[in-house]
């Protein structure tokens, strides 16, 4: 096990505590895309899982929205050969964008079609968690765009409900900068996948484009930003804010 893996099992096993991720008797599916996030998440949770001094049960399974050139079989087998158990959701994205009108960015829908799926299968196969691999960068950008929007001091949760009450969301990777995970990534002999193909549109036009790149553009004057929003996130003073169901009005 390479050194940068050996860390993200360490920050994932201290998450996992922190948060009460995975506990005794568990039946975790892992959504696994087939990118690095994803990939690296499935082999941390298999070393976790072997040197857990108690029993729990992990599956994966692939959303494959049906893009051309894009196929889970590779995927698949990378799990399996992991030994762990695989299923792949088909789904007709591209008919169903045909439907919507082909609106330019369909992340929304696709992610909202995804996590349905993976709630539906989750309930079919018994499982109590649903495991996903967004990082320390996912959070703090997460947060960065609810606080812009207005939406409120929010952002992915390491340990919440799923939208249907049904299960449990779990990201053991919130202590992991990304530079970690692809420095994991890189040592790792992960399978193609292809590739979305609004991703080039996504990466120039984006907002978690825009403010990734905004992210890299405060470190420099702030280094180890990423660390200090995701401890702020964890040291919240209500009675400090502007939310009047908080505060000790006269």
């Amino acid at each position: 096990m390479s050194k940068a893996l050996e860390r993200l099992r360490r920050l994932a096993g201290k998450a996992s505590a922190d948060y009460r991720m995975i506990q005794p008797g568990d039946h975790l599916l892992l959504g696994v895309s087939g990118g690095k996030d994803s990939l690296v998440l499935l082999n941390v949770l298999c070393a976790i899982k072997a040197k857990s001094p108690f029993p729990f049960t992990l599956t994966a399974a692939t959303f494959d929205p049906g893009f051309p050139g894009f196929g889970a079989g590779e995927t698949a087998k990378y799990c399996e050969s992991l030994g762990v158990e695989h299923h792949i959701i088909p789904f007709d994205m591209p008919a169903l964008l045909k439907e919507k009108g082909n609106p330019e960015s369909p992340c929304v829908l696709c992610s909202r079609m995804r996590r349905g799926c993976l709630y539906t299968l989750a309930r079919k196969l018994g499982c109590n968690k649903l495991v996903l691999g967004q990082h320390m960068d996912d959070v703090v950008i997460s947060f960065l765009i609810s606080l812009s929007r207005g939406e409120g001091l929010t952002t992915m949760g390491p340990n919440v409900p799923s939208e249907d009450g049904t299960l449990r969301v779990i990201r053991p990777l919130i202590y992991a900068r990304e530079s970690l995970v692809a420095e994991a990534a890189a040592g790792l002999d992960f399978p193609a996948r292809g590739e979305c193909q609004y991703k080039e549109y996504l990466s120039e036009n984006g907002v978690r484009a825009y403010f990734k790149d905004l992210l890299e553009t405060m470190e420099q004057r702030i280094p180890d930003i990423r660390s200090h929003i995701l401890h702020s996130l964890s040291d919240v003073r209500p009675e400090y804010l502007l939310d009047k169901r908080f505060l000790s009005l006269p």
